[in-house]
């Protein structure tokens, strides 16, 4: 037996802890089985945007068209290139991250599977270890549904899709969350031509008026069937065949070169030997935690994907911050608390929420008003010749507390910021009047939103709403037409 004072399994979100424990001078041991990074590194957040960000350059020359500027010849991509320097690039930071990790005497990183024989007993290859806090951070992985026929066949997950280098001329996609509107974006703004299964709705998870207007423009560009359930697939001759049933009955086959399947995640909790511990699992397979991330088994932890709580890299920071911090350096352990929590869809066009929806405030029978102004409102819309988009603010009446945002359009992953800040602040509708606004800018779009919100409010009470501060908005001002 080799006892540490840590043990983190998982290289992802579990980063926040180890190296951080280990210039403490805390003995930590590392198990990851992969390549170090995670998720987020090896085959999520940094590949797919290292290969969205020239999906976005294809699209607006393609589109430059309409600002009169006229580009000579057809777009070409080598996408084996491309795909091949992400993966160099990503590869080498990992392996970067596996150098430092050998350098440092207070970090044993073992190369391997982990798994529990005893609730703090890790059996590692040959090696058996425990440690005084142990702490999962081992992430999720695709979701494979049980389409007949789709075992066996050479169909990409996520993961594949960032690591192929032949582009297909034709692709289905399964899914329409987020990591399937992504690449398939993608892939079709290099030019195949790329048909989305969509059993409900695109983004079922967004602001449901936003959702609409995504899958309006999204349904421009791309081949979107709504209401349809995959039935089956073929692999004959390098070819798919996908049979699928529509809501009225009907069956129909399409036949392209590549098959992406982007049906959600499930957590890698059944690969860690669980069932010889104390530590409880919810019905979809995810770690069970307390307000102090700790499982049902003192002193183990667990953060990320594997809890199921938050999808996102810059949640589990979050996380691995906070179990540091009170553990360790304070001292002191505290429950977590979650400021607003933000989300971003990196596809065409761009999606970026932060709170409640419309549809969960209804549900929860709160007093609220919307403030929604489109791109084409603003000045700055004016410029990009803005046809879609908009941003929806959603403003609880007596207080005027910011209760959710939502944007669909260009840049919105940044424009969701000031709303963040501001919520993350307990901010209100006056705080967003009062600022000063850069003209022209993008965020104007946020202001007149604010004010559509605040023309709502003064329209039903006369503009007298007690313990809230005058805003310095003029009266002629809330216009939804106002540039």
């Amino acid at each position: 037996m080799k006892n540490y004072d840590i043990i983190v399994i998982g290289s992802g979100g579990g980063a926040k802890i180890v190296s951080p424990a280990a210039r403490l001078g805390l003995k930590v041991a590392v198990i990851e089985k992969e390549a170090l990074g995670g998720t987020c590194l090896n085959r999520g957040c940094i590949p797919s945007k290292m290969l969205i960000h020239p999906a976005d350059v294809a699209i607006a020359i393609r589109e430059a068209k309409k600002f009169d500027l006229h580009v000579e010849g057809d777009l070409a991509v080598d996408f084996s290139r491309l795909i091949t320097r992400i993966s160099q690039t990503v590869d080498g930071d990992s392996q970067k991250i596996a150098i430092g990790y050998q350098k440092n005497p207070n970090i044993d990183f073992y190369h391997t599977e982990g798994r529990f024989v005893a609730n703090k007993t890790i059996r590692v290859d040959e090696t058996t270890i425990s440690a005084d806090k142990i702490f999962l951070a081992v992430g999720a992985r695709p979701r494979i549904p049980p389409i007949p026929g789709l075992t066996g066949t050479p169909f990409m997950t996520s993961t594949k899709a960032l690591r192929n280098t032949r582009l297909p001329k034709s692709m289905v996609v399964v899914g329409g969350g987020l990591i399937a509107v992504e690449l398939g974006h993608a892939y079709g703004a290099f030019g195949t031509d790329v048909h989305f299964l969509v059993r409900h709705r695109l983004l079922p998870r967004e602001d449901a008026e936003l959702a609409e207007e995504f899958s309006r423009i999204f349904s421009k560009a791309h081949h979107v069937h709504l209401g349809v359930v995959p039935g089956g697939v073929e692999f004959s001759q390098d070819r798919f065949t996908i049979s699928y049933q529509n809501t009225q009955g009907q069956n129909n086959k399409i036949t392209v070169e590549a098959l992406l399947v982007a049906t959600g995640v499930m957590a890698n909790t059944d690969q860690l030997g669980l069932e010889t511990t104390d530590i409880k699992l919810n019905e979809q397979g995810f770690i069970q935690v307390d307000d102090y991330l700790q499982t049902s088994v003192k002193d183990v932890y667990a953060l990320g994907d594997c809890t199921g709580r938050y999808l996102y890299r810059h949640s589990v920071n979050f996380e691995g911050e906070h179990l540091m911090r009170t553990l360790f350096i304070e001292k002191s352990p505290q429950a977590i608390r979650y400021p607003p929590m933000p989300h971003a869809v990196f596809t065409h066009p761009q999606v970026a929420g932060v709170g409640k929806t419309e549809e969960e405030l209804k549900k929860e029978g709160v007093d609220y008003v919307v403030g929604l102004n489109p791109y084409a409102k603003s000045a700055m819309g004016m410029a990009r010749l803005s046809d879609h988009g908009f941003v929806k603010i959603l403003i609880e009446r007596k207080n005027r507390k910011i209760l959710g945002a939502h944007i669909v359009g260009d840049e919105a992953s940044d424009m969701i910021h000031m709303i963040i800040a501001l919520m993350t602040k307990d901010g209100t509708l006056d705080d967003l009047l009062n600022m000063i606004y850069i003209h022209p800018s993008l965020p104007e779009i946020v202001r007149n939103a604010a004010r559509n919100a605040y023309g709502e409010l003064k329209q039903n009470h006369n503009n007298q709403i007690p313990n809230s501060k005058q805003s310095t908005i003029p009266n002629d001002q809330n216009s939804k037409h106002r540039r």
